[in-house]
C-alpha cells in the first residue's frame, strides 16, 4: 500500500513544523535555557510526531478498506498502531 502524497500534505506540514520545533529545542539546550521550557517544547514535538503517525496509519487503514487490499495484514497494522502508543 502506498500513500497518496496529496492526502499526506497535512501530515507533511505537521512533520515540517515538528522539525522546526526540534531544532528550537536543540538551540534552547545549547543556549542553556531552563529545563521546564526545554521539556515543554520537547513534549510538543513528541505530540506532533504522534499525531502525524496516527494520521498516516488512519489514512492507510482507510485506503486498505476502500480498496479491499488483499495484502492487508491486520497483525502488521496493529503492530504499527501500537508502536506509537
Amino acid at each position: 500500500m502506498e500513500l497518496d502524497p496529496t492526502d499526506m500534505k497535512p501530515v507533511i506540514n505537521r512533520l515540517r513544523r515538528a522539525q522546526g520545533q526540534l531544532a528550537a529545542v536543540t538551540r534552547m539546550i545549547e543556549e542553556g535555557r531552563d529545563c521546564k521550557s526545554v521539556v515543554t517544547q520537547l513534549a510538543a514535538v513528541s505530540s506532533a510526531l504522534d499525531r502525524a503517525g496516527f494520521s498516516i496509519i488512519a489514512t492507510g487503514l482507510q485506503q486498505c478498506m476502500q480498496q479491499e487490499d488483499p495484502s492487508l495484514d491486520r497483525a502488521e497494522l496493529e503492530k504499527l498502531f501500537l508502536s506509537l502508543a
